[in-house]
Parts: structure tokens; C-alpha cells; sequence
């Protein structure tokens, strides 16, 4: 079944583990895809996993500083895919709190808690899932 809506896929794999995720259509998704596959160096950040892309874009008017576990969201302050699946040194209680407002791209279609196994100085790539 062929829809309009143009979905982005991306695998995003780290030396113990890879997850893939569902990317909306926005403005940042559409830099982000131009720029794939792209490699980088995980950085962590409480029970958060983040890494420059190298795409700067700017905060879109939807943007949010506390998000659901396994949401891929966009830093825009870092040029950064912000990657939280449980709390963050800043978070109140269990939510999912970022260092700043950022752009909501999609869901990771895995377990979020995957992200554990991600150690810093990891590297990473995301690549569009070719179906």
C-alpha cells in the first residue's frame, strides 16, 4: 500500500545494538535526511543518548523539553539527534526532560531501553532504512 505521506526510516546502530525509528515529515526530518548516513561520536547525558549531525536547523514552533521515552527529537541548540529513553539530570520525577526545547521527529520502533548499552565515545550511524 503506496501513501502520500513521505516516511523516513532510519536504523540507527552503535557497537552493541541498533535500533530503527519512524521519522515524521518536517523541516528538520528533510535536512536530517539529506544528510544520511551520517557517523558520530554518542555522548550521554543521564539516561539519554545525543550526537552531532552536523545539520543546524532552527527550534520549529512545536518543539518540547519533556517528551515521551524512545522519542527522537532534535537538538537544535547542539545541531544534535537527542535520543532519551528514561530521566536526564534535569528531569522532575521519571519524564524525559532535555537540556533544551527540540524538535520532535518521530519514534524509535524498538525498545527504548536499548539506549543503555550506549556508551560514550561510541560511534554511531543512522542510515535511511531502505524497505
Amino acid at each position: 500500500m503506496h501513501t502520500e505521506q513521505h516516511q523516513l526510516r532510519i536504523r540507527i546502530s552503535w557497537p552493541a545494538g541498533h535500533l530503527t525509528a519512524t521519522i515524521e515529515e518536517t523541516p528538520t526530518a528533510q535536512a536530517l535526511e539529506k544528510a544520511l548516513p551520517l557517523t558520530a561520536t554518542a555522548q550521554t547525558w543521564g539516561e539519554e543518548v545525543y550526537f552531532d549531525t552536523g545539520v543546524s536547523v532552527e527550534r520549529e514552533a512545536g518543539a518540547r523539553q519533556v517528551v515521551d521515552p524512545g522519542t527522537v527529537a532534535f537538538w537544535p541548540d547542539g545541531d544534535a539527534l537527542a535520543l532519551p529513553y528514561g530521566p536526564t539530570p534535569i528531569s522532575r520525577g521519571d519524564e524525559c526532560r532535555l537540556a533544551s526545547p527540540c524538535n520532535v521527529l518521530g519514534r524509535l520502533d524498538g525498545d527504548p531501553n536499548l539506549l543503555s548499552t550506549v556508551r560514550a565515545g561510541d560511534p554511531i550511524r543512522v542510515e535511511r532504512v531502505v524497505d
